[in-house]
C-alpha cells in the first residue's frame, strides 16, 4: 500500500524522515538500512548527523546498502562517488562502522549483493528518491519489476540531469551505473520515498494513477509493496 504525506516544504520532510531512522536505531540497534544519495536525503543526513552530534544515538551496529554506485568514474570526478558522498554525508559523522556500510560493485552483481543482504537479515527500510523519468535507484524505464543488482545504461536524461554534479558536463558523466534491483529493493520490510519540487510531480501523479506496474514508469513498481510512505511537498490530483 502506498501512502502519501504532505509537507509544505523539504526541511519538515527531513525532520520527519530523520525521526523515523532515529527512532528504528533506537529501536532496533542492529537495523539494516538500504540508503539513497543525492539532493532528496541530502536534508535527512544532515538532520542525522545533528541527532548524532546532540544525543549520541548509537550507529555502532547499524548494518547500510547503498542503492547503486557509477562505474568506470573519471579520476577527477571522485568525489561524485556514492561512497564519497555518503562518507561526507553520513558515515564518517556518526560512529557507524565503515565494514558495515556495503556498495553494489562489479563483483557484486548476479545475486550476490542481495546474498549480503540476506546475510544481514534483510533491510528493515529502503530509504528512496526519484527521477523525473520515475526510475528509483538506477532502475531506468523498461526495467524488469523482478529485477536484482545488476550493470545498467544510464538514459540521456538521467545523465543531462546529473551533469550539475560533473562541472554541467554531460560528457563527464558515466554511461553505466550498479543499481540495486526493483526486487531487491520491494524485499525491504518497509519503504520510505522522498520526493520534492515540481519537477518530480509527473513521476509521483504515475504512482497515484497507476495501480499496477507500468514499466516505462520504474516508481509504479512500489505498487507490489505492502508499506510505502511518500514524502512529498507536491500536492498530487
Amino acid at each position: 500500500m502506498v501512502k502519501f504525506k504532505y509537507y509544505t516544504n523539504s526541511q519538515k520532510i527531513a525532520f520527519a524522515v530523520s525521526k523515523i531512522f532515529i527512532d528504528q536505531v533506537k529501536a532496533k540497534p542492529n537495523t539494516v538500512f538500504i540508503l539513497a544519495t543525492g539532493s532528496s536525503p541530502l536534508l535527512t543526513y544532515q538532520e542525522l548527523v545533528k541527532d548524532y552530534q546532540s544525543n549520541h544515538t548509537d550507529w555502532s551496529h547499524v548494518t547500510t546498502f547503498n542503492l547503486d554506485e557509477y562505474v568506470d568514474l573519471n579520476p577527477r570526478f571522485s568525489d561524485q562517488s556514492y561512497r564519497c558522498f555518503m562518507d561526507q554525508n553520513l558515515f564518517n559523522v556518526v560512529n557507524i562502522k565503515l565494514n558495515h556500510t556495503h556498495f553494489p560493485t562489479p563483483n557484486t552483481v548476479n545475486g550476490q549483493y542481495e546474498q549480503l543482504i540476506a546475510n544481514a537479515n534483510g533491510v528493515d527500510i529502503a530509504l528512496l528518491g526519484v527521477g523525473v523519468n520515475g526510475h528509483i535507484a538506477f532502475n531506468e524505464p523498461r526495467s524488469p519489476l523482478d529485477s536484482i543488482t545488476r550493470i545498467v545504461n544510464l538514459t540521456p536524461s538521467t545523465r543531462q540531469a546529473n551533469a550539475r554534479f560533473f562541472n554541467n558536463n554531460v560528457g563527464a558523466v558515466p554511461k553505466q551505473a550498479i543499481t540495486c534491483g526493483l526486487q531487491t529493493i520491494l524485499n525491504a520490510r518497509r519503504i520510505i520515498l522522498i520526493a520534492t519540487g515540481h519537477a518530480k510531480k509527473l513521476a509521483l501523479t504515475k504512482l497515484m494513477h497507476t495501480k499496477i506496474y507500468d514499466p516505462h514508469w520504474p516508481i509504479t513498481a512500489l505498487h507490489s509493496h505492502t508499506d510505502v510512505t511518500i514524502y512529498t511537498d507536491q500536492i498530487i490530483k
